[in-house]
């Protein structure tokens, strides 16, 4: 088999840096046909993993973050073939990779793609043109991905998140949104929402196992409505940090597909990456679209 390796040396605590000569050796004495590429900025694994799509080879392997992973897929699903991916996370909180049950130390995680078999998972669309592997986020704790330095996230880890997510408590500011999904609509007041097929997410809001499939063509959808005091405050973080998403302050439910519709502009992230959206927005589940070596 002909395999593309994508290297973000700049991920995490730059594992993938380290490891890069065990992980390429890795794949090389298992017989196949690799090719390294290493990338210096933003866009440039999409550009690699559409190449490898076009090129004919059997699967692209990334190793940094969930933003490598999520230029990994897009490239792939943007070529229109059919090709394995793999992923060695080397990121500073792996949301996806904790989901998809992958080891954290790159060495392990590369055997286990050698040794492992495909996996079918599903994808979001971002509109027309853009693609998420496993969530597409506005509002409270979502700047908290990309408002966070590389520098701090490396040192960090996982807390960085949580220290930018504590300063955004004292910002908190409401979206008006109006979501249909599957003929069902939502509308009212938010401060966080989030389509997603993951149960971590930042690694601050989590959903239990049980809750989430990631092969079914549906998505789980979090929106937190905004807290009149602080009381309800007080509920809406336990019910985050305890996973119990009964409480009336939120609207958890299960779609295939979801309009989002709102009175003003503002920023998404899209697995961790900054993303513009307009003020309405469709987030479709293309399922099955990714084939995981794991």
């Amino acid at each position: 088999m002909k395999v593309m390796l994508i290297i973000n040396p700049r991920a995490g605590k730059m594992k993938s840096k380290t490891a890069l000569y065990d992980i390429a050796e890795i794949f090389c004495l298992a017989g196949y046909e690799t090719v390294v590429k290493i990338t210096s900025s933003k866009g440039q694994a999409e550009k690699y993993a559409f190449k490898a799509a076009e090129e004919g080879f059997d699967a692209v392997v990334c190793c940094g973050g969930d933003g490598t992973l999520n230029e990994t897929i897009s490239g792939v699903i943007s070529s229109g073939k059919k090709i394995f991916v793999g992923y060695v996370p080397a990121g500073s909180t792996n949301d996806f990779a904790k989901t998809l049950g992958l080891s954290n130390v790159p060495k392990q995680a590369a055997k286990n793609i050698v040794d492992g078999k495909p996996c079918f998972v599903d994808v979001g669309k971002f509109g027309e043109d853009r693609f998420f592997s496993y969530i597409a986020s506005f509002g409270l704790f979502t700047a908290t991905s990309y408002n966070t330095s590389q520098a701090t996230k490396n040192v960090m880890g996982h807390f960085a998140y949580v220290l930018e997510g504590i300063k955004e408590l004292g910002v908190v500011q409401p979206y008006h949104i109006k979501a249909t999904a599957d003929g069902k609509t939502y509308e009212g007041d938010y401060i966080f929402g989030a389509v997603t097929n993951s149960t971590s997410v930042g690694g601050i809001v989590k959903l239990e196992s049980n809750m989430v499939d990631l092969n079914d063509g549906q998505f789980e959808v979090v929106l937190v409505k905004n807290p009149k005091d602080v009381t309800e405050l007080t509920r809406v973080l336990m019910g985050i940090a305890n996973s119990d998403l009964k409480d009336p302050l939120f609207d958890f439910f299960k779609c295939s597909e979801i309009t989002i519709e709102t009175e003003e502009d503002f920023s998404w992230s899209l697995d961790g990456e900054e993303a513009s959206g307009d003020k309405k927005i469709t987030i479709k589940n293309i399922k099955s679209a990714i084939n995981i070596l794991k």
